[in-house]
């Protein structure tokens, strides 16, 4: 773990002292098969099953840096596959913050959730849903603060954009 963060700071990615405790706090090697947990430190995403791996951590702290995520924040993600990146986004938004989280791999609910529940603080701040992302949270429309996808997305949903709080965020791609 120190020789990843150690790379991931030279390399000027990981910058926010909250993401590094954050990726202290919630150990990759928990979200990966038993077999692959000696690579869990490398920076390379690994395979998961189901033709899904764990993202590289270079991503992951590269999306999550652009984030800027706070404290109490709202954030949907899609995509929550080993949930390892679930875990991090529920330690960044606190006890106060939640995370709406989309699979559509029946087993990998099973698999990312089962990983979660090692850690029961902060699987109480994620809800997972074993569906697509694509509509959104329909009933949180203008209360989402920060929307992250792990999945393969060719077009931002229209409902994403709806959910949004700050949908003039000059920063937003879309």
């Amino acid at each position: 773990m120190d020789e990843l963060i150690r790379k991931l700071k030279e390399r000027e990615i990981l910058r926010s002292k909250n993401i590094e405790k954050a990726l202290r706090a919630v150990p990759r090697e928990l979200f990966v098969p038993e077999s692959l947990r000696k690579l869990a430190y490398d920076d390379e995403a690994l395979p998961i099953g189901y033709g899904q791996t764990i993202s590289q951590p270079y991503t992951v702290v590269f999306m999550l840096e652009l984030l800027e995520i706070g404290l109490g924040q709202t954030i949907l993600e899609a995509g929550f596959g080993s949930g390892w990146q679930s875990a991090l986004l529920a330690h960044l938004v606190g006890e106060k913050g939640h995370v709406y989280a989309f699979e559509i791999v029946p087993e990998l609910c099973s698999f990312g959730g089962n990983n979660l529940a090692r850690f029961p603080a902060l699987d109480s701040r994620v809800t997972k849903f074993c569906r697509s992302a694509t509509s959104g949270l329909a009933e949180y429309s203008g209360k989402i603060d920060r929307i992250i996808a792990a999945a393969e997305v060719d077009q931002v949903p229209t409902a994403w954009r709806e959910q949004l709080k700050n949908r003039r965020d000059t920063r937003l791609p879309f």
